[in-house]
């Protein structure tokens, strides 16, 4: 069972080392435990995504913040949280040495997810809701497109290794996930999605031949 505390100071600690670093790490665990008392308290409705959601799936990368789905005028009612940046489907916020994420449900897909894609995954702080398979792969599959625009090939590279991991591990039905997608995206973004899917799912096949698994 992981702890969402420590994988985040975790992250911290390998990209830093120094004495302030050290106490960071100590602050960053307390915000952690302080969001989560907050989303409690407040009885706001949120769905865990991003980097600590799909270690709960696959191992996957160090993750800096988190990442949560929530509504923006649930924002309101987290005053302790700073908003630094906002738009009309994400803001990005500070608890403390704490960064966090927020994808807002003005997004139709985001929605989706908070309401059809989540389940409950046990931390070491408390059980979280937290996206399914299928929901991570909506939501990175989703990303894609506006990061090729964007050039951002840094991302691409790890959402695809995240998306391959997680098609491998778990072989979800994708025509379903593709379709949804469709209700979301342009059709050149779709049919441009539907080639990365079937590009990696080539290479999972050829992996299993060349292992002999399967």
């Amino acid at each position: 069972m992981r702890a969402i505390g420590e994988i985040v100071r975790n992250a911290t600690a390998f990209k830093f080392r120094s004495d302030q670093s050290m106490m960071d790490e100590r602050d960053i665990i307390a915000a952690v435990s302080r969001l989560f008392a907050l989303l409690k308290a407040r009885e706001i409705d949120y769905v865990l995504v991003g980097g600590i959601a799909l270690l709960q799936y696959v191992e996957g990368r160090n993750t800096e913040d988190i990442d949560l789905i929530i509504a923006a005028s649930a924002l309101q009612h987290l005053p302790e949280i700073v908003v630094e940046e906002r738009n009309d489907d994400f803001a990005r916020g500070k608890l403390g040495a704490l960064r966090i994420d927020f994808l807002l449900t003005r997004n139709r897909l985001f929605d989706l997810v908070r309401r059809r894609y989540a389940t409950t995954q046990q931390f070491v702080e408390q059980a979280v809701p937290c996206a399914t398979v299928e929901g991570l792969l909506l939501l990175k599959l989703y990303a894609l497109p506006s990061l090729y625009r964007q050039g951002d090939f840094t991302r691409v590279n790890l959402y695809e290794g995240d998306i391959a991991a997680l098609m491998q591990s778990y072989q979800p039905e994708m025509q379903p996930l593709l379709d949804e997608l469709g209700r979301h995206l342009s059709a050149p973004d779709v049919q441009e999605v539907r080639s990365i899917v079937a590009e990696i799912q080539g290479r999972i096949e050829r992996f299993k031949r060349s292992s002999g698994v399967g």
